[in-house]
Parts: structure tokens; C-alpha cells; sequence
């Protein structure tokens, strides 16, 4: 596929900021709706806090950020009080707190929320955060066991001094990522390390990229670029001329060249291509354009940088300088010839206009002729310096010199002048490339004729594949990319007729680009169409595996599972597109294989998904269409798995033993249920646990008056 301009829409990435800045020992928070009627649901949950608390994600989402699920018998009564006031007004909040696992095994941790403001100034969500810190507090706790009342007082002096201490560094990560999302421009750099940073916000954010980053889609890369080429083709036509022909000249000194100017002008642009190339930006394999300098250079490095290191090595400036050089280093600068390479990268990214591969391919041709007349001339001197009495006379260059009346007097005396051999090496190798020559340059010795034979057989190769066969290698190579841009051409013709405006044109075109680099343009259903049902099934299954590992799935028989991979298809949705409406018909149940969504109502923040998220709706028992209860909005780039309700359906309805199981484990599996009247059902559902009711009587028995909330 030709190379294409990248993925530009401005993303959401606030989600994908926190798990890339939160590190491996930290990673444990929470995302809450601060615009929730009912309590401030819980929004999102990092795996790191399901390990920390036993909990799996469905238990957890649409549950109160306040973590009443995780309160105890030892859970401050203070603390509580302290959260729900900071929610209330929307405050920081930070505090040691007594929590419980699922087994209900107690846990202390550091507690730090932040709420995070919208570009509109709003606060829209809470972000809770979770440091264990269970370790060091039962030291602590068993160190002033030992001591008498004095040392517990010093112990717990010191234990308060740890906590202080962890609580420091845990804000200290917090606000860094706060900063992540505070307005670039305003207000002077912190005093402190410590100073209290702008809230962070949840937006869409333009792409932030330095200004010394280069696009590799700009006009003026595409420029610098030919320029370039230019001056590749310019150094593949010097440097195996002034080997062969400059070196062999006695009355010319290398440093006296008419050329070195312009040779250490090509090598300085080489060594400012390296330069560029550092900071020039690259299309990443998911399609999207890579803006980070670090990641830009591992690239460079990894590709091309080697390559263009040694073409750029400075052998003119040992001339400029006058340094006293052999021979043996002349032939080190064909080490050049290395950024030819790169012609093969032009012709791909060009590939898609036939007069520009026409043309690079013509002048491939030409520059072999040229490569080949520099080895004839050598072979030509070769006869004469050798001073072969059978070979002298009968040498290319010395029945030139006589048609010319400059026969060489000996090794080093007459001759055609250089011009003159150059143009007639050129036109012998051109004619014994694109015919037989015509005899009036030929070969005579042996060297001459084994050449000729061999410049015979590559003219015969590189007639039929750049004349006989340019129309047939171009359609072979680049069919492909002939239905791409096809394709795109019939988009556009389409935008065009139906003067459709900027945006819908920029969504078309995302789609479609992104779509192509992720299948190519194959339509896996055709190309499979005609394959046996039993392959197409094993096919299928291994590319949806990762939705058919979900738990929900872990009951079905192999021949359920199959049924089902031939109905699952693949889905892309662009940056603020809208995947799902409130109020329409829900067609298909959705697994989140990259990106992140969210899940809007009235405005508000229900739920962010993330990779691994399932959404839908639980089936009901009559076949009856399934109204969504909100909308379903793209944050980033998503890749997508889907199944259709109907397939569902049929599926199921031909496995009924696991159709039971399937409708009562789909509660658990469903990171959000867009089916209309779930709300409702699930905050019943998750309105207490066994181990709360067992904390709740247990507190009964140790308060009895009755507390001022509801404790669940």
C-alpha cells in the first residue's frame, strides 16, 4: 500500500495519559462521574486495582466512587465523612484508609482524589487513587506493640512521618499527571516540587508535537526529498566516472576538480538529511503518525540511518584540505552507490503515478548504461597499459584514437581525449543493451568480448523487463494499489457530486484509508466463501479468538464457539465518532480490541472503556427489538469486534443448553448494559455484597444507633 498521510484526528487519549504515567507499583485508580445523580458511579477501573482488591471490572463499574464496597469494621467513620464532603464540593481530597478485599481481608492504602475539569471549566470526573501501603503500617504497628506507652507514642510519631513520606511521593505522581492535561502557556513554573498544579482536564486535545518536528507529508519534506534524489542520481553518475575516467587522466589533480565543489555541497546535504530524518515524522504500523523524538530516532536507527551514515561519509573534504590520499580511498567513496537504496522506497511512495515510475525506471536503465560504459573504458585501458604487442594495437580505444588521428604513442602518451572516449563507451553499451551495436565500435580482444557477451545477455534482460514488459510488471506489482486508488478515486468522485462538506469528507477518508491498512482490501468473507465450512470455522476462530476467550464464552461447546466466529466481523471508528445513539435499535454487541469509548447520557460520563471492554446487552427472552439507554462515543482510534444480536440469537437458539447460560453470565461479562430499563436492574444488583452484609450486622452490633447514611 503507497505510503499515506497518517491518522491526524485531534484524540481523547486522557485515558491512555493515566496508564502510560501511572508505573507498574502505582498503577491502582479509579475514574468517577462527578455530573452522577446517584451517587457519583464508578466510570472505569485499572486492572491494578482489581488486583489489589479481588474484584473483577463488571463488579465494579456503576458502583459509588465513595468504595463503600470496600468498607469495614475498621473503616473510619471520620474518613467517610471527609470523601463524601470532598465530592460534595468537589474538592482534593488525601487520607490514610482502612479498606477490605473481596475475602475480606483488611488492607491499608493512601487515598487521593483529584477532580479533573472539561475545557469548559466543569468538573466531569474524579480521579481516585489507591497506594498500598499495608506492609509498612503493620511494621509500624507490631514495632509499638514492643514499647511501653512513651515508645508507641514515638512509633506512631514515626509511622505518621512514613506515611507523610509515601503520601509526598504518591502526589508527587499524581500531579505530574495532573500536568498532563493542564493548559500549556499559563502562568510561571512552580516554585516547589510540590506546589499544588492546575487541575487536569478532559478533552479532546489537539495533537501536541514540538515545533522542530518535521511532517513527513509536508510540502516542504516532499521537496527536500527530490532534492535528494537528485542528488543521489548526481553521485551515482560522478563517483564511477571520476573513477574510471578523472583517475586515469595524468595531467589532472584530484584536487584541482571542477566537481569538488559540488561533490562536498551533495555530501553536506546527506549529512543534513540525517539530521532531518531525526526529527522527521513517521507513519506507525497501526497507521497513525508518530510525533515522539524518541521514538522517531529508535526508528531511524533501526532502518535507514546506517545506510545513510555511510553514503555520507566525507571523502572530498580530504582534498578540500589538502591531505595526501592513495588511491584505494577513491574507490572507497562508491560505498555511496549504498543510497541507491532509497530509489526503492521512491518507488513505492510513487508507485501510484505511472509516469514517475516510468521515469525512475528509465533512468535505472541509463544509469546502468552508464555504470557499464565506465567499465568498458577500464577494460580499454587495461589493453593498453598492459603493452601486449597482440592486444596493443587492436584495442577499442586505440582504433578509436586512430580514427580520431590520436593513436596512443605509448602507455601514457595519445589518445582520444576524454570526452570523446566517454561518448563513444556510452554509445557502445547503449546499443549492445537495446540491440546487437552496429559494428563501428566493437570488440577485438578477449576481454572486450567476454564484456560485450555479457553486456549482450543483461541488454537482452533489461530489454524485455523495462521495455517489452513495463505495462504488464506495473499492473503485476501494483494491482493492488490500482484497486486502492480506484477506490479512492470513486470516494472522491462521490465527495465531488455530492459536494458533501469538510468533515464527512475527512471521516469518509479515514475510514476508508484505515480500514484498507488494517484488511488490504480483501473481504475475508469472499476470499473465504468458497473454502469448506470446516476450514472457515478454524479460520474464523483464530481471528476472533480474543473475544471468544472472554468468560462469558468458557461454557460453550467447540461447535457453539465456531457458529459464532462466522458471524463475528471487525469494525473501525475514528475520534469522535459515534458508534451507538440513545433510543436506537441496538444491532450488535461490541468488544473493544484498541482505543477507548465513552459512554454518554445527557452530557454525562457513564462509563470509559477501554481495550478488553465488552458492551451490548443482555438478550431478552422474546425476540423483541432492544432500545440503548445512552450514546457511545469515540475517544481515540478504536478497533473493533462485533456480533449481531439476530446472529446471537440463532446461534443460540441452536444450543439452547447454552443459551441459559449464556443469558445469566452475560450480567457479569458486560462492562456496560445499553439495553433501556438496565439501570435500574443493576443498581440493585450492586447494591451490597455477601461479606457487606456480614460487615453491616457486625457494625450493628458495635453501633447501635443508627448511622447518619446508609452503610452498603
Amino acid at each position: 500500500m503507497p505510503v499515506m498521510k497518517g491518522l491526524l484526528a485531534p484524540q481523547n487519549t486522557f485515558l491512555d495519559t493515566i496508564a502510560n504515567h501511572f508505573d507498574g507499583t502505582h498503577s491502582n485508580f479509579l475514574l468517577g462521574n462527578a455530573q452522577g445523580r446517584q451517587g457519583y458511579p464508578i466510570v472505569y477501573c485499572s486492572d491494578g486495582f482489581c488486583e489489589l482488591t479481588g474484584f473483577v471490572r463488571t463488579e465494579v463499574m456503576q458502583k459509588t466512587c465513595t468504595c463503600r464496597f470496600l468498607h469495614g469494621a475498621e473503616t473510619s467513620e471520620r474518613v467517610r465523612q471527609q470523601v463524601d464532603k470532598a465530592l460534595e464540593g468537589q474538592q482534593e481530597y488525601q487520607g490514610e484508609v482502612c479498606f477490605y478485599m473481596k475475602n475480606g481481608n483488611p488492607f491499608w492504602c493512601l487515598l487521593d482524589i483529584v477532580p479533573i475539569k472539561n475545557e469548559k471549566g466543569e468538573v466531569v470526573l474524579f480521579l481516585f487513587s489507591f497506594k498500598d501501603v499495608t506492609e509498612s503500617y503493620g511494621k509500624s504497628h507490631h514495632h509499638s506493640n514492643r514499647r511501653g506507652v512513651e515508645d508507641a507514642h514515638q512509633s506512631r510519631k514515626r509511622s505518621r512521618s512514613h506515611f507523610s513520606q509515601a503520601r509526598e511521593r504518591g502526589r508527587t505522581v499524581l500531579y505530574h499527571l495532573t500536568n498532563q492535561f493542564s493548559k500549556r502557556g499559563k502562568g510561571k513554573l512552580p516554585n516547589s516540587v510540590f506546589q499544588k498544579p492546575s487541575l487536569p482536564e478532559y478533552k479532546v486535545a489537539a495533537v501536541q508535537k514540538s515545533r522542530f518536528i518535521l511532517l513527513h507529508y509536508s510540502v516542504s519534506k516532499a521537496l527536500w526529498d527530490w532534492l535528494i534524489l537528485l542528488a543521489t542520481f548526481y553521485v551515482a553518475v560522478t563517483v564511477p566516472f571520476n573513477v574510471c575516467f578523472v583517475s586515469h587522466q595524468d595531467d589532472t589533480d584530484w584536487d584541482s576538480r571542477s566537481t569538488i565543489a559540488s561533490d562536498i555541497a551533495v555530501e553536506m546535504l546527506f549529512i543534513l538529511d540525517i539530521i532531518l530524518n531525526f526529527r522527521t515524522t513517521f507513519v506507525s504500523q497501526s497507521g497513525q503518525v508518530v510525533y515522539d523524538a524518541r521514538s522517531i530516532y529508535l526508528h531511524y536507527c533501526g532502518t535507514w540511518f546506517f545506510i545513510d551514515l555511510i553514503a555520507a561519509l566525507p571523502f572530498d573534504l580530504l582534498y578540500a584540505f589538502n591531505i595526501t590520499v592513495t588511491s584505494l580511498v577513491h574507490l572507497l567513496k562508491t560505498v555511496r552507490l549504498l543510497r541507491l537504496l532509497r530509489l526503492l522506497q521512491k518507488l513505492d511512495r510513487y508507485s501510484q503515478y505511472s509516469a514517475v515510475v516510468l521515469t525512475l525506471l528509465m533512468s535505472v536503465f541509463a544509469l546502468l548504461a552508464h555504470w557499464m560504459a565506465c567499465v568498458w573504458y577500464v577494460i580499454g585501458r587495461k589493453e593498453i597499459e598492459s603493452s601486449n604487442p597482440v592486444t596493443w594495437d587492436i584495442g577499442w580505444l586505440q582504433e578509436l584514437g586512430k580514427r580520431l588521428e590520436t593513436p596512443y604513442i605509448n602507455s601514457t602518451m595519445g589518445g582520444p581525449s576524454m570526452p570523446s572516449a566517454y561518448i563513444a563507451s556510452l554509445y557502445f553499451t547503449l546499443s549492445s543493451l537495446t540491440s546487437v551495436g552496429f559494428g563501428n565500435v566493437c570488440a577485438n580482444t578477449d576481454a572486450e568480448k567476454i564484456f560485450s557477451i555479457c553486456i549482450m545477455l543483461m541488454g537482452a534482460l533489461m530489454h524485455a523487463v523495462v521495455f517489452g514488459n513495463v505495462t504488464a510488471i506495473i499492473q503485476r506489482m501494483y494491482s493492488r494499489r490500482s484497486l486502492y486508488h480506484t477506490r479512492m478515486k470513486d470516494i472522491k468522485d462521490f465527495i465531488r457530486v455530492h459536494r458533501l462538506p469538510q468533515l464527512l469528507k475527512q471521516r469518509m477518508l479515514e475510514y476508508f484509508q484505515t480500514t484498507w491498512s488494517v484488511n488490504n482490501g480483501i473481504n475475508a468473507n469472499e476470499l473465504l466463501h468458497d473454502f469448506p465450512d470446516e476450514l472457515r470455522a478454524d479460520i474464523a476462530m483464530h481471528l476472533n479468538k480474543d473475544i471468544l476467550q472472554l468468560p462469558v464464552f468458557e461454557r460453550a461447546s467447540r461447535g457453539c464457539l465456531r457458529s459464532l466466529s462466522l458471524h463475528i466481523k471487525t469494525s473501525f471508528c475514528a475520534p469522535g465518532e459515534y458508534l451507538i445513539r440513545q433510543g436506537d435499535a441496538l444491532q450488535a454487541n461490541y468488544f473493544v480490541c484498541s482505543g477507548s469509548l465513552e459512554v454518554l447520557k445527557d452530557g454525562m460520563v457513564l462509563a470509559i472503556l477501554g481495550k478488553g471492554d465488552l458492551i451490548g446487552a443482555d438478550l431478552t427472552a422474546q425476540d423483541k427489538v432492544i432500545k440503548t439507554n445512552a450514546d457511545v462515543k469515540a475517544l481515540t482510534y478504536c478497533d473493533l469486534q462485533h456480533i449481531s444480536v439476530r446472529a446471537l440469537r440463532e446461534v443460540l437458539g441452536l444450543y439452547p443448553e447454552y443459551g441459559s447460560r449464556f443469558s445469566s453470565d452475560i450480567h457479569h461479562n458486560l462492562t456496560y448494559n445499553l439495553r433501556e430499563g438496565s439501570e435500574a436492574e443493576g443498581l440493585t444488583r450492586f447494591s451490597r455484597s455477601p461479606r457487606l452484609s456480614q460487615v453491616n450486622v457486625d457494625m450493628r452490633v458495635l453501633v447501635p444507633d443508627p448511622l447518619p447514611f446508609p452503610l452498603r
